[in-house]
């Protein structure tokens, strides 16, 4: 449990009224985020407050009236999902940087550039970010946002969102090797009456670079990769 010196506040206001609780930033954070968090490891005081720097508690009956439930916990849940959490500074530059550098990854692992058909590396994506002045949101997932950056920085870095449709075909004796890489891929895999390993996939076209080079280790060269034609 984290002390109250070094919680923050979480603020909900409904009706009129304000609910606040004191939680540990980073297990606030994680809940926020979707991960499992027990709300009572992430609480400083099992209490709600109207204020709580003041330390003064909210009443039982506005609990009810805005929440349905006077429970600590579930009251607390609401708060955390749908309020505030007032993030110290150093923590959210550390998250939004966090947050940044995902965003710029799934950029580079789904899209090409679409002159070279080639995989975009992170480190072009970030560039573009800052050009752009992207605004990262650290409470939104990086699925919500990358719409948004995406189009905030095509003026400053061709981008495609393209799919690659491969087959491959792998000799018995290195089949073992690569089962696990095909099925990390979502590959469908078969076997060929002499042991050989069939597999086809569809991958963003940014990770086919990777999936090559994942595959021809394993088979030490041997794979026969085709590239399939979309339907």
């Amino acid at each position: 449990m984290v002390t109250v010196e070094k919680a923050v506040i979480a603020r909900y206001e409904k009706q009129g009224k304000r609910f606040e609780i004191l939680v540990d930033p980073e297990l606030a954070y994680e809940f926020r985020e979707g991960k499992e968090v027990s709300v009572s490891s992430m609480l400083a005081v099992d209490k709600v407050f109207k204020d709580a720097k003041k330390g003064e508690s909210a009443s039982e009956s506005d609990l009810v009236s805005a929440f349905g439930t006077a429970s600590v916990e579930e009251v607390a849940k609401r708060i955390l999902k749908e309020g505030e959490i007032q993030l110290t500074t150093e923590f959210r530059r550390k998250k939004v940087e966090e947050k940044t550098r995902q965003i710029a990854e799934f950029i580079s692992k789904h899209a090409v550039d679409p002159r070279t058909k080639t995989a975009i590396p992170v480190q072009r994506v970030l560039n573009a970010m800052e050009q752009a002045k992207v605004h990262v949101d650290v409470f939104k997932s990086v699925e919500e946002q990358i719409d948004s950056v995406v189009k905030a920085i095509r003026e400053f870095l061709p981008i495609s969102f393209e799919k690659t449709r491969l087959k491959v075909c792998i000799p018995p004796q290195f089949a073992p090797r690569c089962y696990g890489i095909l099925k990390s891929f979502n590959a469908a895999i078969q076997y060929a009456s002499d042991g050989s390993l069939i597999a086809e996939l569809e991958l963003p076209a940014g990770l086919k670079g990777e999936f090559y080079e994942k595959i021809n280790s394993a088979a030490r060269g041997n794979a026969n990769i085709k590239e399939v034609e979309q339907a």
